[in-house]
């Protein structure tokens, strides 16, 4: 790979890179398995930062634990634990996972309980500027424009926020899309002194505290889920952009397709899972991480186990390229390889190079897509 590139394109945007780039990651709430739609976000993202490497850039990545919330709270009341001790064990478990599928650790990882006092003063400056209210405790951040922002009907926007279990039915909230900055918490609630009363940290506000507190007024690229689009991300760069004005505050939005099972999207709350731990019984990381990447970052798709014996047999034919010895090898292959990546991380054409030339284009990519045994 050579280190001359000027960029790369994600999506309908383009990274131009110098010597580094600040990426932020939405991480997982750790309060159960690790399945293969968590799984397909964060070695995409390793992907990404990797790629970034390859062609010299520094990649910065800040990966949070939302370890407040009300979903976390929950499991960990019917566990009959302290929500700190359930959170901690539950990501001990994703921590493994993702070692074993070779998802390297992240620069920063800032978990949501450690920065309370980075959202109570978002909430302060917030309140300052207008862009929020407060209102029986708790802090509100004003929603309407980030509906627009994001071209949603209203009763898209309603629909999506719904299924993230936001309060719509709210009473406190001056209208029913605001976004809780910070919450009052019952007695019998986790919370966390505060300028208004006892409360907690809202989710969007979290990831825009620890954001700007970790990387500064703006990043690079905002990365997560292509689900996280509304209203977690949406919200999070609203009040990003409010406190700090700056303009945009991410560069590039890397959300990464679902992963559907039976046309459903995986997730906890539907108990449709794959989980890592399973799957790497019987196969290796490599293959799982290639059945992962071999499309386009951006697009849903559906599991299912043919599609990783496909990606098993596509690596080992990668292998054996791999080992071949060419009767030529110029640098042009690895060339096409490496522009192939800076084009919106086109996996798929990377490998078809690598498969066909083989010898050190192959192996380069190998390293470079993290598929070594």
């Amino acid at each position: 790979m050579t280190e001359n590139q000027a960029g790369l394109r994600l999506g309908d945007s383009y990274l131009s890179v110098l010597d580094r780039a600040r990426v932020y990651c939405c991480g997982i709430t750790p309060y159960d398995v690790t399945h293969l739609g968590h799984a397909a976000t964060f070695v995409w993202v390793d992907v990404l930062t990797r790629v970034l490497g390859s062609i010299g850039c520094r990649a910065q990545l800040c990966r949070n634990v939302t370890d407040v919330d009300d979903v976390l709270f929950a499991a960990a009341q019917r566990s009959g634990s302290a929500y700190d001790e359930f959170a901690s064990v539950q990501q001990f478990r994703f921590d493994e996972d993702m070692s074993a599928l070779g998802v390297r650790e992240p620069q920063f990882a800032p978990r949501a309980r450690r920065n309370v006092s980075q959202v109570i003063r978002l909430a302060e400056a917030l309140l300052h500027s207008g862009a929020a209210y407060l209102r029986e405790g708790s802090v509100y951040f004003h929603g309407e424009s980030t509906v627009a922002d994001a071209g949603l009907s209203r009763d898209e926007a309603e629909a999506l926020a719904a299924e993230f279990g936001v309060r719509l039915d709210d009473p406190a909230k001056d209208d029913k899309l605001d976004a809780a900055v910070w919450r009052r918490s019952a007695p019998d609630e986790p919370g966390w002194p505060s300028p208004w009363g006892r409360g907690r940290p809202g989710w969007d506000a979290e990831c825009a505290a620890m954001s700007l507190s970790v990387l500064g007024l703006a990043v690079d690229v905002l990365s997560g889920g292509a689900d996280l689009r509304f209203p977690h991300h949406a919200y999070q760069i609203a009040m990003a952009q409010a406190v700090t004005g700056v303009r945009p505050y991410a560069r590039v939005r890397f959300g990464v397709g679902v992963v559907n099972l039976g046309g459903a999207k995986m997730a906890k709350s539907t108990g449709n899972l794959v989980l890592v731990s399973d799957v790497l019984e019987s196969h290796t990381a490599a293959a799982l991480r290639l059945c992962l990447v071999d499309r386009p970052w951006s697009r849903g798709w559906d599991y299912s186990v043919s599609e990783l014996d496909a990606a098993t047999a596509r690596l080992e034919r990668l292998y054996l390229a791999a080992g071949r010895r060419p009767e030529q090898e110029s640098s042009a292959a690895g060339d096409a390889v490496t522009a192939a990546l800076c084009d919106d991380l086109n996996v798929t054409a990377a490998l078809d190079i690598a498969e066909e030339v083989g010898g050190m284009t192959a192996r380069s990519l190998i390293a470079t897509l993290g598929l070594s045994e």
